[in-house]
């Protein structure tokens, strides 16, 4: 039995089992976004890790040296609150297409919904576990808690879909707004990062975990989860070469919508601007609403980018195919590689471990975060050659099907 939904006719059964699909079969645009993504994401975490300075909305040091200052400014116009809606949209995507598999195996809906929620479930699990040992701004957990909620949204109309969005768009701003509220007028204590003792960091990190994970984070998980869904019925990243010009126009208006929406608290975090906070806040609220639509501008990018470089009139130089094929790798093994960028950030950056985290700057974290990852891509490309899966998408795997 098939999944149908509204605008997509239910496929005959696959004599092939529910089984992940073989790394060599896998779209190419979907890995690549992921492996891109993980680039943003390790630079808009690493500054978490800093500590003893004054900071902005987004974190970063209202002190810092010229060149600190220009890189958080490059980083909040067009990383920070970019990168999670692409990842969130990712997921709603990838989602969808594990229920397909699933369907074309023959399960019926009760069967795949729960797998589904079982594989929510455990990523919900792997989020409190990275939040207790590593990093209090999990997102992992916030995409399981979504998928354990919003499931149903995968059999949901079109219409539907597009209104529940539309209504966590609202509910995004008004969260995002009181958050910025909180911000300003709360008192400034320690962080996470700034703890030497390992034990009350442990602590810190699972109380912020557990406030934000159902709340901010969640919130703004939700318009760009149901997007992905909405993208993935019309398999967008699946074929992006049939989608040319729709992609087009969402990287295009989604990258400008960002910029603009984000240009405001750019001169505000990077101490440039110093409005009152009727201005601040909203400023705030206005970058992360738009960033919605940058991280859903990165993911079309990377789909065109697949399209471009599959062409069969465009063959890419071997060394840029070569690029290609270790950033899909590194998507491939995007779980492992994420909770590695935050084991080596703390070994770097705690205050219990490496220490650099008081002595370095922004712009030296956003270093340390490329290098991180570029290791991370390497490590993936030289693993998934022989057909490897990382091991945490291995455990979430066999977690999920325990049979």
């Amino acid at each position: 039995m098939s999944i149908a939904h509204p605008t997509q006719p239910a496929r005959p059964p696959a004599a092939a089992g529910p089984g992940a699909v073989p790394l060599s079969r896998r779209a190419p645009a979907p890995d690549l976004a992921r492996g891109v993504m993980l680039l943003l994401i390790a630079v808009a975490h690493a500054h978490m890790y800093l500590s003893g300075h004054p900071v902005g909305f987004r974190g970063y040091a209202l002190d810092g040296g010229p060149l600190d200052r220009l890189v958080a400014g490059v980083q909040i116009l067009l990383v920070d609150g970019r990168a999670l809606p692409m990842f969130a949209a990712l997921f709603g995507y990838g989602l969808v297409r594990l229920a397909d598999r699933q369907a074309e195996a023959g399960r019926s809906w009760p069967q795949v919904r729960r797998v589904l929620r079982a594989r929510s479930l455990w990523l919900l699990a792997f989020g409190f576990c990275h939040a207790l040992l590593l990093f209090f701004g999990d997102i992992l957990g916030a995409y399981g808690l979504i998928g354990l909620i919003l499931v149903g949204f995968i059999r949901r109309g079109d219409r539907a879909l597009l209104r529940a969005a539309a209504a966590g768009l609202v509910l995004h701003v008004a969260v995002v707004a009181l958050l910025g509220v909180l911000t300003v007028s709360a008192e400034k204590g320690d962080t996470p990062a700034a703890m030497a003792d390992p034990v009350a960091a442990l602590v810190a990190r699972l109380v912020g975990w557990s406030a934000m994970t159902p709340t901010f984070f969640a919130v703004s998980v939700v318009p760009a989860f149901l997007l992905g869904i909405w993208a993935a019925r019309r398999r967008l990243l699946d074929d992006p070469g049939a989608h040319r010009p729709l992609l087009s126009r969402v990287a295009v208006l989604g990258a400008a919508v960002a910029v603009i929406g984000g240009l405001p608290l750019t001169l505000i975090d990077t101490a440039l601007w110093s409005p009152p906070t009727a201005i601040s806040v909203p400023a705030y609220a206005l970058h992360s609403v738009t960033g919605i639509a940058g991280g859903l501008a990165y993911a079309a990018m990377m789909g065109l980018l697949a399209d471009r470089l599959h062409r069969p009139s465009a063959a890419p130089s071997p060394l840029a195919a070569r690029a290609t094929a270790a950033l899909a790798a590194c998507g491939q093994w995007s779980l492992t590689c994420y909770l590695l960028q935050s084991v080596a950030f703390v070994a770097i950056f705690a205050p219990y471990a490496g220490g650099l985290g008081t002595r370095v700057g922004d712009a030296a974290a956003s270093g340390i975060a490329v290098l991180t990852w570029l290791a991370t891509v390497l490590l993936a490309a030289l693993l998934s050659r022989a057909g490897r899966r990382g091991p945490a998408e291995a455990a979430l795997r066999r977690l999920t099907y325990r049979r």
